[in-house]
């Protein structure tokens, strides 16, 4: 199931006396607690069976004597762990009186009980019993993280739910610049939204006026500056980012051009370099395509090689190893590297 299906289930109130939900994606886990924090019970419900526990602060004893309890004036009890990935879950094995309590509950849970455990960061073993015994009674949800080619689709989909359209340009940079953590996506665009009229198409320039990246000064610019071997803009650029720190920290630029080079250094070994070919296995959106194509025609492979090896140099450099040199300057050496 998707995160979709259980909202649409628990909305439905058709719920699971078990959920387990994991993964490396902390956002849909988070969606899903959220919800049933805050919606699942009403305000007066809440106060006597809503029980909310933070992994590193409990223990699975103490979860069980909750989850055991039955609800007062309802027909539900909600027992809610966060953080579960910090509890102390135990082991599969039985006590001396082969009783493993954990595993006892699991596997015949009380029905008037909604037990939920929000393990982030990270995948259960699911080669523990605990596992299988919450696959067979209750719900297992993983929350895997977006690849980046499917972050731009994200966007427009988040967008269009809230009542927005964006074109595709201003998803892509979006989707360049902040990467795949859905978490950080969604406060930005709900930040975005709140400062653009329900309806309206989110263009670039709402971009820069409200999330800070510039549309002609930016590390997607100073990508297709390289690529062209523009010398003149991939200056203009540096200078503006030298004048701007905060909204272009250089671990930032440098954690870009490295995504970058290192896709034009696969492109170079790409025997199919039809744009469907590279789009899938350098899994970016095809609207990219022509900017790997371009700069592999100005960078051959040894050379990519040499700019790959530059980008670690100046990282390290840049957090103080065997340099003085401030920021701005790091950044004017390593382009003038690359360039030349």
């Amino acid at each position: 199931m998707t995160a979709a299906d259980i909202l649409k289930d628990l909305k439905n109130k058709k719920y699971k006396p078990i959920y387990l939900l994991h993964g490396e994606e902390p956002y849909y886990v988070d969606l899903v607690s959220d919800f049933v924090e805050h919606k699942l019970l009403s305000e007066a419900e809440r106060g006597f069976n809503q029980t909310v526990f933070y992994g590193k602060d409990t223990d699975v004893m103490t979860v069980l004597n909750a989850s055991k309890r039955y609800p007062m004036m309802a027909d539900y009890q909600v027992v809610l762990v966060k953080e579960a990935q910090d509890m102390k879950w135990g082991n599969d094995d039985a006590d001396k009186k082969g009783i493993n309590p954990l595993l006892n509950y699991l596997e015949n849970p009380l029905s008037s009980t909604i037990l939920v455990f929000c393990y982030k960061y990270g995948k259960f073993d699911k080669r523990k019993k605990t596992y299988k015994a919450i696959e067979k009674s209750g719900l297992i949800f993983e929350s895997a993280p977006l690849y980046d080619s499917k972050v731009p689709a994200w966007i427009e989909g988040f967008i269009s739910e809230k009542g927005y359209r964006i074109n595709q340009q201003a998803s892509l940079m979006l989707a360049e610049y902040l990467g795949n953590d859905l978490s950080k996506i969604a406060n930005e665009l709900e930040k975005l939204m709140l400062n653009v009229p329900a309806g309206q198409e989110i263009t670039l320039k709402h971009i820069q006026d409200n999330i800070g990246i510039s549309k002609e000064y930016n590390v997607f610019e100073l990508q297709t500056a390289l690529s062209k071997k523009d010398a003149f803009k991939a200056n203009q650029i540096i200078n503006y980012f030298e004048a701007n720190p905060k909204a272009n920290p250089i671990v930032l630029v440098l954690g870009n051009l490295n995504n970058f080079f290192s896709k034009v250094l696969a492109f170079h070994y790409l025997s199919d370099k039809s744009p469907q070919s590279v789009a899938k296995a350098l899994s970016v959106n095809p609207y990219f395509t022509k900017d790997y194509e371009l700069a592999a025609r100005n960078y051959n492979y040894g050379k990519t090689m040499q700019v790959i090896s530059y980008l670690r140099e100046y990282d390290l450099k840049s957090k103080g190893v065997d340099s003085t040199t401030d920021h701005g300057g790091l950044m004017k050496e390593l382009v003038f590297k690359i360039l030349h």
